[in-house]
This record gives C-alpha cells, structure tokens and sequence, in this order.
C-alpha cells in the first residue's frame, strides 16, 4: 500500500540539525560547508504522510480549462516542468508529503540525496556517525579537504540543502534506532551491515503502514541494491506511458467480436489488456464505460471478449482507450528473501550466470567485516583469499550451491571493497533515487527485489602488481585501489572535450572532476555550451543556483567543477559546436584531443561532433535520456561504428489538411494553435517590418517570387496595417474577439457547408468518416471564462505588438466582459466554390492561381497607399513564443485556440500544463536518469582512456528506470571493405601530402590499383574522366583546383583539404575508398 501519514514528530534533541528553507549565500555551492545547529527534525512542523484526498490516476484528472494560470500553489511548474513532464501532478504531490532518510554519506549516499532532493520531496534527513576521510573525496562530490575530519552529514547539509530551498534538509550524527525510522515514508541505507539491515527491514515490514526500505551498497566496480515496499505495496502506474489509443473504423456483431481500426497508427495494445470504447455511433451498448478485455491483438485490429451479436449495428466513429491497472506486489522482508531471492533484475545477458555469485559474495564480505571489524585492504592477496575461503563455506553450506565461484572475480572484489566510485555511485544514485520516488509516490514498477551489477571490463587489461593498488596519500586513493596508479595518471593527463552544460554535462563535469580527469599538470578540459541558465534548469542541472540564472551554463558550471576538485584544467566557452566555429574548434582543437564526451539535446550536433571524432579518429562517448529511459553509446575509433551509421526513423508528421482542417487529437490542435501564435505574432509582424524597412526592395522581392505564398504574406501585411491595425487596447480587444468568431465559427460553417454531415467521397464512401471528427461552431458567450481568458490573452499579445500600453482593468473579468459585449459581429454566410484542401500530400495551404502576379502588383499597390498614413518610424514588435514564462500569456493564448478548437471537434481538452508540454516540444527529463547515464558513460571511458580495450570488453546501454529495464550490449563494429590486400572502415582516412597536382593523386591510386573517374570537393566536380576538358586541369595542383573551381576560401589554420574520389577496381566494380586528406602545407 502506499504510505499513510505519520504522527507528529517531536525533537530528537542535540544530535540533529536542520538547514530551513531560507536562502543561503553562497557564491557557489561547492565551497566549505558551514555548521548551522537548530533544534527539530526537518519534518517536525506537520504531518509527513500523504494527503490522501482527490487521489487518481495521472489520468484520471478533470482537465481545467487551459486558459486559468493552470498552477497548483504547491507545485513550482517553472522549475519542475521538465519533472512534470514525467511524472504528473498527482505524483509529484505525493513527493511533497514524503519524508526520506539517508544513511551513509559516502559517494553512494550522497548522490542518492541529492536526487531526491531535486525531486523535491518534503524532507531528506542525512544520517552518519562517520568523519570525513581523504579517501571519500574520490567519490563525494560534496566534501573538500577542508572537510576532513568533520562529521559526514554535518559537511554536507549545506551543500545539499542549496539544491532545493523547498525541501527540509536535516541531520542525525547519532546511532540509528529503529523508533527513528516512524518519521519517514521511505529509509536508505548505503552502509549498513546485513544483520542490522535485517533487523530494521522487520520493523519497516512490519510497520503500519509499512516503510519502504532500501539497502544498497557500491564496492569497488560492484553494486547491489535491495527493495522491501512492505507486504502489499500498490503501484498506480506500471510504466508511465499514456494510454494507448485508437480510432475505430468497424466493429462486428460476433462472439467474438472483431474491432478494426483506421490504418493512421499501429494498435499498441496487448493480448489482457483492458480497454473502454466512447463515442461510437450505432453499436451505443459499448460506450457504457465497463472494461473490455482484448485478445488476438494485430496491427490494426483486435478481438473484444464479448458477444455483440444481440447489440445494436455499428455506423461509425469511435475511439477506443487502454484502462490502466493498478498492480499490487507482496515483497519479502530481507532476512526470508537473503535465502530464498527469487529472480534477480539482469542488466547484461552476457553475464547471465553472474547475479547469484554477487548474492553470495556480498554476503561473505558482510562476513569478512564482521570476522574482522574491517573491509579487505586494496591489494591485499592474503584478504583476497580469506574472502574466497568465506565464499566457498557459504556456498558449500548452501543449499542451492553454485558450481564455480569464481576466485578470479572474488579477488577484484576483495581489492576494491572499500572503495565508493563515483561512476558507480552516479549510476546507482540514479537508479535507488527513482526506486525511493517509486516508494513515495506509486509510480513506476519497483525493483522487485534484487539487483546485482559489475563491470569488470573497466578495470586495465594489463595485470597490476599489488603495489599498484597502494594508496598515495591523494584524493584518488580510492580509485587507484581499483584501478592502480599508472591509469591514474593517464586519467589526470587526458584532454577532454565536454560539449553541453545542461543536465547531461553538469553530471559530466562532476564526475570526471572526482575521477581526476585532466587534473594532472598536462591535462585539460574544455567545456562548450553557448546557453545561459535558465529557472527550468534547476531541478536537474545540480551545478546551478538559482542566483546564476541569466549567466552561461559552461562558466557557472566550470566553476562549480573546479570547486569540487580545485586541481581540474578547464577552460569554458560560450561557442555552439558547428561549421560556424571551425575557426576556434580548428584542427589542432581535435587534434590534440584524447576523448570527446557528448552532452548534447539535438541530433544535428551529435552528427555534427560524431563526423569531427570520426575524421580525427577520436572516440566518442554518447548519451542521451527521456524521462525515465536513458541510452549511451561507445563510439570508439576502429573498433565500433559511429553514431550517424543507424539513425532513428524521422518521427511521423501529421498531413497538413489533417491539422488545418480536420484533426482528430488534441496534438493536432496544439501544432496548429502554435503554427496560428508564430504567424500572428511573430512573422506577419516581421513581414511588416522588413517591408517598411526597405518598400522598394521588398516590393521588388514580392514581384519576382510572383507565387502563392509571396500573394499570402502580403495579404497578411496589409491585413495588419489596414483592416486590422490596431491603435487602441480597445482595437485589441475587438481584433481578439473576431480572431474568435473567425476561426471557431465562421471557419467551421464553411467547413461543413463545403462538406455537409453527408457528403460522401468520390469513391462513395461517407466523406465523415474515421479518423475524420464532423465539427461544430462554438458560440461566443462572455459568461463562460475560458472564452474571456482567450480574448484577454489575444488582445494583451496583439497590444504589445503594436507597442499599446495595457490597462490594469484587462486583468478584471467583469470589465474585460462589459468590453467585449460592445465590439459588434458581422453575421457570416458560408460562400459556393471555396477550396478546402484534403490532399494528405499536400505540403503548402496556399493555393496558386495564373493571376497570381497581377493580384500581387494590386497588392502592392495598395501597400504603398497604406504607407503612406502610417506615423513616422511606425514597426511592429514582433513576439518570439517563449513557453517557459508563465506571465507572458504566450502558452494562454496557444492553449486557447488549441482547446477552443478542441472543443469544435469534441476533442478531449488539455490544462495549459500539458498544452505547454506538447506546444513546447518539451523534453520530459528527471535527475535519477540522467545520473545513471553519465555513470554507465564514465565507467567506459575508464576503457577508453585506458586504450587497449577489445571490443568485447565495451558496452552500449539501454535502461528505462521506470519499469526497470536495463539492457546492454556490445557495440556494433564499424563495416570493413576489401580490395586486393588492402582493407577499411568508416574509421579510415587516406592522406596524401606535399600538395600533389590531379596528375600525381590520380598515379597515386593507380598504384593501389584503383582507377578514378571523379573527384569532388564538396558539391563541386574538381575532376571526371568523361570531361574532356577536365584534363586540361591535370598539372595544376589539388589545392588551386579547389580555390578556383570550387571557390573555397581556405583560412590559415586550414592545412588540408578533403577530396571524395570515386574509384573503380580493374574488373570495372565501384569501390567505396575512404575520405582523400591533401596536405599543402
């Protein structure tokens, strides 16, 4: 069951401190933490459980009209939008009511706060009785030198609470008791030995309600992770996605019954699932609302568990929608499911074999520690093989024993038992950051109940002598108890190339900090973002604060970095990664590089960046997250393929008639609400401007285009200077009240004029048919508030772009109608003859016409005359849509015409949070998943830099934290061509130098007994065999030809050129050659 709420706390005394919910100043967040001492437990002022009033599904919400500001007062939708996204409201309301403990402020625990801090829950308590170590600066992105020796939750609450005001960060230094854990919806241990582990999972079992128990531990390159929600723990929402959905085409009056849907979309469902039918014309007995069971599911049609033989004919329409379903799970308490684990979680179906040994071996080093009162020493052999013998008497005592517990495997586990690093604290952060969400919220499957991980493949292929391991005396100590001390060194030397600062490259920058990457004296590290930081970044780009919002994302960010590790080499630029700025990323950039590490929002700058790490042979480390699911992908030089070989398929578009004309989805109604706000306001304004600015040339423009669209913005443009010039806020208000009556009325009766309810096709069949929705005008009425917020929003946009002041009384509903109820409306007949375009191919509304060049010289005509009457200097503003500033009226207005139009086409209608999602093209993004990913990524570039990794040894990653999934595989390699002895890749590139003339690089592929019959710089022909002329060009050299023919301005950093050469072999066969690099310098 989900938790209820809690009895009022009461103080714990001394041992705690509380950091409140004022602001702290700081200049960074990562400077020495401060010691602040209050009396009171952060959850102390209320009750910690959830408000169990008004609880739904996600789905289940009355939608409010999108035209009120749309904002809970208890949810900050500017800073959570991009959580919101994922997780809805009514989740992230049970987040706030839920009080979480963190035991154990190692790196692990650590990371784990401050995922759930930026979650936003209502309060995190940091428990530890530990002091700071210099070994914990290696996976601690909290603690500084100037920390050793303090208490572990004490020197980190500063620095933890500055993630979010909102939440209640407080401490406990003193011993656990279990009375201590009543306070809290959900408890975390990082730390924590099995017996006391099993001792504290009874009470949380047992509790009523039950608390959610997580323990979790990262030794060395393993991690585990165990989950006990109680004996019956409810989950709202097993995956997160929508509903599927579809539109019904036929449904037949059988037992079984069979359903079809229209062709637009492959049918989502499952064999069980459970589905509700609406709106469907005829067979009426299915719209009763009762869950149908579906079975024999095909791409297009479905088999419904009912007899309808007795029902009434369908005729047509519908909609037909999946019925989530709660699901309850029944978790084991730790000391029964420590014997009996039933299925492990698998991430890596290589190691198929591998998640029972790491039960076992994490319960013999649980052993180990309490024989010896400590963890095997880094190194150490003689440890080692205690461990191992410790192991094999579990095994044998056993009664499921394991046939090889393999010693090898047990020794890399003694040796990096006391280390916490930070790419497995990152990953595991992230993934026991979304199980606690999971516990306080119901969303998403748990992780039921074991999850074992390692990645072995990271350590050095080359053995290490045992001295290796041996401490230093450095914050890398833990690390090199893993790794040794000479991949240390190749770490802190390499030159690294982060490209993005937002929530990937955040995570990025402190990750290779705490690894040590390009800290040593020849290292360095350069960070790009060409964005600043905005308010919707903070609750997942941790690096930021919400005093650095305005400044560049890559200097806040490099500045944070060097905070955490004051011996990092970084330089921050503000220059977007692209052919612009090929003058400062020039070739010696990439040249000199070691490794570049994406961090990346757009698929054209991660083929931009893969094509720049392919020609210079450098490998790629690429990720990327959406919500819940995150990817990462090697792109190692030789071994693997880059990232552009496999593309995603381009996502579908819907017809352009289909969202002028005739939608059927509220998506449908949001691109053309949005496509309606940028013409409106931003590019008919525009057209204006570049037409006052320069008349003739814009004339003269307009005249030899002499097309339909040319015909269409001058429409528009004098539109805005005559019919529709506005001069007063009044002029505004009756501007917005005929937008009203245009679209929504007067556009609809044409439309079924020109289509009535029973036009039919030229192939006979019914023109209103599905997926087509027949529409109705809406009446204007004063009286209903999401009409008046449509006409407050239009006229306060069209006012600021025609610079009219805004009078305060616009913002009083009352008046605002009494202004509307004077602008008068025209009444509107439907004409004959008007073409509505129903071509799906269509890609372009406007019609053309032989006249068009005449109409257009009129046009201008009329142009002039209006010119003429306009006061001296008059321009528009034009309106850039910004949908993250609630007070600007921009998602207002898209929301308006989106639901106004909705509602013409009995479209379910969308509150403005979710119009913004969709209108916005908001990516849904969470901090826990992001995490994950960036650790997987820095537990390869352990690989990478390391250098001498097989292919085999690399691993791409697929996880989807909801459910949870989490896939890996090996990379793809990259294809290999042959000729003769002669072999390739993608990867290769041939070079030639000294500047050789046509002539000498033509002899020079000859002797690789290929022949040339083209060769291209860019889109230019230098040279093809066919042109007679073109051998007049063979003494001249390569370089010249590319300066003369192709025009190519070569800079002085340039001192090469790329040629594409295509070649036959002697049997006459095409061969794919690599890329031709000319040196002329």
């Amino acid at each position: 069951m989900l938790p209820q709420k809690r009895p009022g706390e009461g103080k714990e005394g001394d041992s705690e401190t509380v950091v409140k919910k004022d602001r702290l100043t700081y200049s960074t967040g990562f400077e020495t933490s401060q010691e602040t001492t209050s009396s009171g437990i952060g959850c102390s002022n209320s009750s910690n459980g959830i408000n169990n009033e008004n609880i739904l599904g996600e789905n289940s919400f009355v939608a409010d009209m999108a035209f009120d500001d749309g904002n809970s007062r208890d949810i900050d939708e500017d800073l959570h939008s991009r959580q919101l996204a994922v997780y809805g409201r009514e989740t992230m309301r049970r987040l706030f009511a839920s009080s979480v403990l963190v035991s154990g402020l190692n790196g692990l625990g650590a990371e784990i706060a401050k995922n759930l801090i930026l979650a936003g829950v209502k309060s995190v308590t940091l428990h530890d009785e530990g002091k700071v170590e210099l070994w914990d600066l290696s996976g601690n992105f909290i603690f500084t030198e100037q920390d050793l020796g303090k208490n572990r939750a004490l020197a980190s609450i500063q620095k933890l609470q500055e993630l979010n005001n909102a939440v209640t960060v407080s401490t406990l230094t003193t011993k656990l008791s279990k009375e201590h854990l009543a306070h809290f919806q959900a408890v975390v241990f990082t730390d924590l030995d099995l017996k006391t582990a099993i001792e504290y999972d009874d009470y949380c079992h047992n509790h009523q309600p039950p608390i959610a128990f997580v323990k979790t531990e990262v030794r060395g390159l393993f991690g585990s992770v165990f989950c006990d929600f109680g004996p019956q723990f409810t989950v709202l929402d097993v995956d997160g996605e929508e509903p599927h959905t579809g539109i019904i085409a036929s449904i037949s009056n059988d037992n079984p019954a069979i359903v079809s849907c229209v062709d637009d979309e492959r049918l989502e469902f499952q064999d069980g699932d459970l589905v509700v039918f609406s709106e469907i014309h005829g067979m009426t007995e299915l719209n009763d609302g009762k869950p149908r069971k579906v079975k024999d599911v095909r791409a297009f049609s479905f088999s419904l568990d009912e007899d309808t033989t007795s029902f009434s004919a369908y005729e047509k329409g519908g909609i037909v929608t999946q019925l989530k379903q709660p699901k309850t799970l029944n978790f084991k308490p730790l000391r029964e499911a420590i014997s009996d684990p039933g299925d492990f979680l698998l991430s890596d179906f290589s190691k198929f074999d591998r998640p029972p040994l790491l039960h076992l071996a994490f319960q013999s080093l649980d052993k180990f520690a309490s024989d010896f009162g400590r963890f095997p020493d880094p190194g150490s052999e003689d440890d080692a093989q205690r461990l191992i013998s410790i192991t094999n008497a579990l095994n044998q005592s056993s009664d499921v024993k394991l046939d090889d517990i393999n010693p090898k495997l047990l020794r890399y586990f003694s040796f990096g038992a006391r280390a916490v690093l930070n790419p497995m604290a990152a990953m595991f952060g992230g993934i026991v950051g979304q199980e606690v969400v999971k516990a306080c919220s119901g969303k998403f499957h748990p992780l039921f109940q074991f999850f074992y991980f390692d990645s072995l493949e990271s350590l050095p292929t080359e053995p290490l002598d045992p001295n290796d391991y041996k401490p230093l005396n450095s914050r890398y100590d833990a690390q090199i108890s893993v790794f040794g001390s000479k991949l240390q060194k190749k770490l802190e030397e390499a030159k690294v190339f982060v490209v993005g600062s937002g929530a990937l490259g955040c995570e990025f920058l402190k990750n290779l900090a705490l690894m040590g990457v390009s800290c040593g004296k020849n290292g360095k590290l350069t960070i790009t973002d060409d964005d600043v930081i905005e308010k919707s970044n903070l609750s997942r780009q941790f690096l930021f604060r919400d005093w650095n919002i305005g400044q560049p994302k890559s200097t806040v960010a490099a500045a944070a970095a060097s905070s955490i590790n004051p011996h990092l080499c970084i330089e921050a630029l503000q220059n977007r990664v692209g052919t612009e700025t090929e003058n400062v990323f020039d070739d010696s950039f990439w040249e000199n590089l070691t490794i570049v590490v994406n961090a990346l929002d757009n698929v054209n700058a991660r083929l931009y960046v893969d094509q720049k790490c392919l020609y210079f042979q450098k490998p790629l480390l690429e990720s990327g997250t959406l919500g819940a699911k995150c990817n990462t992908q090697m792109v190692i030089p030789h071994l693997t393929e880059n990232y552009g070989a496999s593309r995603d398929p381009p996502e579908k578009q819907a017809p352009m008639c289909t969202v002028h004309s005739f939608p059927h989805n509220i998506h449908h109604c949001l691109t053309w609400a949005r496509s309606e706000f940028e013409g409106l306001l931003e590019k008919t304004p525009a057209e204006v401007n570049a037409y006052l600015s320069n008349p003739g040339e814009y004339a003269s423009a307009m005249r030899s285009a002499g097309d339909a669209q040319s015909r269409n913005n001058l429409e528009h443009v004098i539109e805005c200077l005559v019919s529709e010039r506005c001069e007063s806020f009044n002029d505004c208000i009756q501007w917005a009240r005929e937008k009203f009556e245009d679209y929504f009325s007067n556009r609809i009766k044409q439309l079924v004029f020109t289509f009535p309810e029973d036009a039919i096709t030229s192939t006979g069949a019914p023109f209103w048919s599905a997926p087509k929705r027949m529409p109705h005008p809406l009446e204007f009425s004063a009286a209903d508030p999401s009409h008046l917020h449509f006409i407050r929003a239009a006229s306060i946009l069209r006012a600021e772009t025609f610079g009219i002041p805004i009078p305060e009384w616009v913002k009083n509903s009352e008046k605002l109608a009494v202004a509307v109820r004077n602008v008068l409306i025209p009444d509107f007949l439907p004409k004959s003859g008007v073409k509505i375009e129903i071509d799906e191919k269509a890609t372009n509304l406007a019609t053309a016409s032989a006249d068009d060049a005449a109409v257009i010289n009129e046009l201008i005509s009329k142009l002039e005359q209006a010119r003429v009457m306009l006061p001296p200097n008059f321009r528009l503003r034009p309106i850039q849509f910004e949908k993250d500033d609630d007070t600007n009226f921009h998602m207002d207005l898209i929301a308006g015409l989106a639901n106004m139009r909705a509602r013409n086409y009995s479209i379910p209608e969308v509150d403005k949070l979710k119009a913004k999602f969709i209108a916005g093209r908001i990516i849904p993004a969470i901090a826990t998943s992001t995490a994950m990913a960036t650790g997987l990524v820095c537990l390869e570039l352990y690989k990478a830099i390391d250098g001498s990794h097989k292919v085999e040894d690399y691993r791409n990653t697929f996880a989807n934290l909801a459910l949870p999934l989490f896939s890996m595989a090996e990379p793809v390699p990259p294809k290999v061509i042959k000729h003769q002895d002669m072999s390739w890749t993608v990867w290769d590139r041939w070079i030639i130098r000294n500047s050789p003339t046509l002539r000498e690089l033509l002899k020079w592929l000859s002797d690789k007994g290929l022949s040339a019959y083209s060769i291209s710089f860019g889109s230019c022909l230098l040279y093809n065999s066919m042109f007679p002329r073109h051998k007049e060009r063979m003494d001249k050299k390569i370089v010249d030809l590319v300066r003369d023919i192709a025009k190519a301005d070569l800079p002085s950093f340039r001192n090469h050129v790329d040629v594409v050469v295509a070649c036959e072999d002697e049997d006459d066969n095409d061969v794919d050659i690599p890329l031709v690099s000319v040196y002329f310098r």
